[in-house]
């Protein structure tokens, strides 16, 4: 499975973004997505997770109410959405997708497989 990530930009607090998450090869193995994002010094941050078949969806506290993690049912599980609004200075970060076989709603990193190249969103105050 491949992940594309794009949709990253400079955009003023407040503003609002959002991200995709395009997954191609056997996607009909990927069972959940997650974003997660990392600022330079520090480790991957858990940001939100979707749980394909249901729906399931769980955030970070720092982004409940603002953020919202979707995907594009009609289109076979290949696109994955971050909408971000509300947007802080301190959402700067690169984000990153990712997804696995198992259907389970985790924050950890390294529970999962598969993860897209990041895309940069500068929130500038």
């Amino acid at each position: 499975v491949q992940l594309q990530a794009s949709g990253g930009g400079v955009v003023q607090a407040g503003g609002s973004l959002r991200l995709s998450c395009v997954a191609s090869g056997r996607t009909a193995s990927v069972l959940s997505f997650a974003w997660f994002r990392q600022t330079p010094g520090k480790e991957r941050e858990f940001v939100a997770a979707n749980r394909w078949i249901s729906g399931a969806t769980i955030y970070t506290d720092s982004v409940k109410g603002r953020f919202t993690i979707s995907r594009d049912t009609a289109n076979a599980k290949n696109t994955v959405y971050l909408q971000m609004n509300s947007l802080k200075p301190e959402d700067t970060a690169v984000y990153f997708c990712a997804a696995d076989a198992q259907a389970i709603l985790s924050k950890l990193p390294s529970f999962y497989d598969y993860w897209g190249q990041g895309t940069q969103v500068t929130v500038s105050s």
